[in-house]
């Protein structure tokens, strides 16, 4: 496999009539280099005839095709070389790294490549060179729901490389953010009660946990709310427990205090 090639282009300087030195000008003239007869070995010899290492293939005029009406004074440079290496196939695993960030308070899972490994065939010290095989990177920019992408391989230079899957298709998983607020002093209400009564202490501190949207919404905290049901209770000094009403998608995770004293007359 040709891994290096130190000249891509050839400049030549020519003579001839102006009209043919501007038509000239709009081809696309292209040297063909033949490694099996520039190197002096058999073209009728096998494929690993030539064997890995650095060449010097000379340029030729007769090759370089322009109208044979037209004069080739000089060429440069005068020689090409090249590096040629074993070819080497390995299977990666893929990774995928993002860029950006998503927006505020959501967050990214772990990308689902698929395909998860790619066999990728190149020269041997290409392919060894290889620590980790990444796809390019994947915008998370503001991103707010789960998408898929369609990302090819982040090679330095693909066309070295022979890939069984090029393109990789990624599936992000976006989340809303779970967070805990602390709630203070809550009051407690007293329900079915028909004497009067004291709760000590009166108020309660809870931390709830849900979706960031919904922590950040007064209209979701307002439906927050401490309440005790004391039916069927007599006159009397009581040691009961509060209960918080708590809006669908939110869990309570800390209660302080979790025992009141309640004395009714």
């Amino acid at each position: 496999m040709l891994t290096q090639s130190r000249t891509d282009k050839i400049e030549i300087r020519i003579k001839a009539d102006p009209r043919l030195i501007e038509k000239i000008n709009e081809k696309n003239i292209q040297y063909p280099a033949d490694l099996y007869t520039d190197l002096d070995i058999d073209p009728a010899g096998a494929s690993d005839s030539i064997g890995p290492g650095h060449y010097v293939l000379p340029v030729e005029k007769r090759r370089i095709p322009v109208d044979p009406a037209i004069t080739i004074l000089e060429i440069t440079p005068s020689y090409l070389r090249v590096h040629l290496e074993k070819i080497k196939t390995h299977t990666f695993k893929v990774t995928v790294p993002y860029s950006g960030t998503p927006a505020q308070g959501y967050i990214v899972l772990e990308p689902a490549p698929e395909p998860s490994s790619v066999t990728l065939s190149g020269a041997r010290s290409l392919i060894d060179a290889i620590q980790v095989l990444k796809t390019k990177p994947v915008d998370l920019t503001s991103v707010q729901e789960s998408f898929k992408k369609e990302v090819p391989l982040d090679l330095e230079n693909p066309d070295l490389y022979s890939a069984s899957d090029p393109i990789i298709v990624v599936s992000v998983q976006i989340r809303e953010e779970q967070v805990v607020k602390t709630i203070e002093n809550i009051p407690i209400q007293i329900q079915n009660c028909p004497y009067t009564a004291v709760i000590e202490p009166a108020a309660i501190t809870i931390a709830v946990k849900g979706p960031f949207a919904a922590m950040g919404s007064k209209q979701v905290l307002d439906q927050i709310f401490a309440f005790m049901n004391l039916n069927g209770l007599s006159p009397g000094v009581y040691a009961r427990n509060a209960r918080i009403n708590i809006p669908v998608g939110m869990t309570m995770t800390r209660a302080e205090p979790r025992v009141f004293t309640v004395t009714i007359e």
